[in-house]
């Protein structure tokens, strides 16, 4: 059996004892992310109206997102002067509506925008475009977004689950994910600090070769060798 990371492993060998247990993590080819050009964050830029620095949070509209509580972190950056855009894209899967009406009552809708079917490029380009990418979920058994945000080089703020440590060795920036607080004070920290976010680009640029597909493919070869 194969898992896509150590903390899915663990997950599975809590309900079935000694299975054998292969992790090898999912990929990416960042050479997507080089590809970009500056026509294509332009036309991207323009069609959306997007201001020129913002935060962006990627995954389906899900209640593991946390998308709520991402909202509320912003309106208490705001309260305290520091006003910072938020754009979050995915596609509904139950809790577009809910963080809808939070966005409205929080009175964010000036500041806070959804967007849904995008192309893979135009995911890339928002990428490429923000000033920060935020992970809040409550569970995820891997976390292809903080790959791709380490890709377009982007500093990262995780919530403070076991697979989000593994991915980035603990060298990221993490908080509880069901603290609001927490959650505002640690976008705070590196948005507005310019050696924390030097620091997380550069270990990212770093760490994303962890995961290229040519590590994959190698690992599963080693794989489908040692059972022949």
């Amino acid at each position: 059996m194969i898992a896509v990371s150590e903390s899915v492993k663990k997950e599975i060998l809590d309900f079935f004892p000694g299975t054998r247990i292969s992790v090898i993590y999912n990929g990416l080819d960042t050479r997507e992310f080089d590809h970009v050009c500056e026509a294509d964050l332009r036309v991207f830029e323009n069609k959306h109206r997007l201001p020129k620095n913002y935060a962006l949070a990627v995954g389906h509209f899900e209640k593991r997102k946390n998308y709520l509580r991402l909202v509320d972190a912003f309106a208490q950056l705001r309260d305290r002067g520091r006003i910072l855009p938020l754009v979050i894209i995915g596609n509904d899967n139950g809790e577009w509506k809910r963080v809808e009406e939070k966005i409205e009552a929080a009175k964010l809708r000036n500041s806070v925008t959804t967007l849904s079917g995008l192309s893979d490029l135009e995911v890339r380009c928002a990428y490429k475009l923000c000033s920060l990418f935020v992970f809040p979920s409550s569970y995820e058994g891997f976390g292809i977004p903080i790959l791709e945000a380490m890709a377009a080089h982007r500093p990262i703020v995780l919530s403070d689950l076991s697979v989000f440590r593994e991915i980035t060795e603990d060298k990221g920036i993490y908080f509880p994910h069901d603290n609001i607080e927490a959650m505002a004070f640690a976008i705070e920290k590196v948005l507005f600090s310019s050696s924390e976010t030097a620091r997380l680009v550069e270990y990212g640029k770093g760490r994303i070769e962890a995961f290229s597909f040519k590590n994959s493919a190698a690992q599963l070869e080693i794989l489908y060798n040692s059972l022949s």
